[in-house]
C-alpha cells in the first residue's frame, strides 16, 4: 500500500541556526505522538549535516530540496546527489516549478538527476504541475501527463515505485490560491490513471501522490480525505512547526 507523507519544502529561508532550532522543534512534536503518515522535512542544503545530526530519523525523514546533473566535477556551486546523501539525507525534491521557471530545468536534466538520485539511495519527490495559463486554457492535463512521460517513463517499473510524485499548481503555489479539493483530486486521480496505462494499476496504486499548492492547516483535512491525495509538499506553512504538525495532524 501507497504511503501517506508531509514533506516540508523550506525553500531558501532560515539561517542554519534557525533552521536547527525550527528542525528540532518538528522533530520533538513528531516523536511526541504517533501520526498517520511519513514526515519529511527538505532543507537547504548548508543545512543538512548538522540537522541530520540532530533529528531521529526514524521518525522524521530528511530531504534535499535539489541536486545536481552531474557526478562531480569542475561544476563550482552544485551540489552533487553523492554529497546529499552523505549528510545522512534520504530524500530529494527534483522538479520543483521554481527550479523549471527560474534555473531552466528541463525534462532531460531531470532524467539525469533521478539516474543520480537512485545511485544514491535517495527518494525523488518528483514535482509536476501546470501554470495559470495552461490552467485557463484547459491544456493542463496534457502538460502534466508530458512531464511525467518525458523525465519519467523510461524508467522500469521497479525504479518508477521508488518515485514520490508531487503535484503542484503552479499558480496555487505562494498566492494563497488552492486547488479546490476538487481540482486536486481530478487531477491525482488523472495522473494515476497516466501511471496505469504504463505500469499497470498496481505500480499506480502503490505511487504516493502528494498536493503541493498553498497547502495549509485549515484546508489540509479535506485535500487529504480525497482517495487519490496522498498528502502535500508544503511550502510556507513548514516554516512554522505548529502550522506544519497541523497538516500532518489532519491525517489523525
Amino acid at each position: 500500500m501507497r504511503k501517506n507523507i508531509v514533506a516540508g519544502n523550506w525553500k531558501m529561508n532560515t539561517t542554519l541556526q534557525e533552521g536547527v532550532a525550527l528542525a528540532e522543534e518538528v522533530n520533538a512534536a513528531v516523536k511526541a505522538a504517533e501520526h498517520n503518515c511519513d514526515v519529511v522535512i527538505c532543507v537547504p542544503f548548508t543545512h543538512l549535516a548538522t540537522i541530520s545530526e540532530k533529528i531521529c530519523k526514524d521518525s522524521l525523514g530528511l530531504g534535499a530540496e535539489n541536486c545536481a546533473d552531474h557526478k562531480s566535477g569542475a561544476y563550482t556551486g552544485e551540489v552533487s546527489a553523492a554529497m546529499v546523501a552523505s549528510t545522512g539525507a534520504g530524500y530529494v525534491i527534483l522538479g520543483h516549478s521554481e527550479r523549471r521557471q527560474y534555473y531552466g530545468e528541463t525534462s532531460e536534466t531531470l532524467r539525469e538527476k533521478v539516474a543520480l538520485a537512485f545511485e544514491n539511495n535517495l527518494t525523488p519527490i518528483f514535482c509536476i504541475g501546470e501554470v495559470l495559463e495552461e490552467r485557463e486554457n484547459g491544456t493542463y492535463f496534457d502538460v502534466v501527463k508530458k512531464q511525467i512521460v518525458d523525465a519519467l517513463f523510461h524508467l522500469s517499473a521497479e525504479d518508477f515505485g521508488k518515485i514520490i510524485l508531487a503535484y503542484e499548481p503552479v499558480w496555487a503555489i505562494g498566492t494563497g490560491k488552492t486547488a479546490t479539493a476538487d481540482q486536486a483530486e481530478d487531477m491525482h486521480a488523472f495522473i494515476r490513471g497516466v501511471i496505469a496505462e504504463k505500469y499497470g494499476k498496481e505500480v499506480a496504486d502503490n505511487t504516493s501522490i502528494l498536493y503541493g499548492g498553498s497547502c495549509k492547516p485549515s484546508n489540509a483535512k479535506e485535500l487529504f480525505a480525497k482517495p487519490d491525495v496522498d498528502g502535500g509538499l508544503i511550502g510556507g506553512a513548514a516554516l512554522k512547526c505548529a502550522d506544519f504538525m497541523g497538516i500532518v495532524e489532519a491525517f489523525n
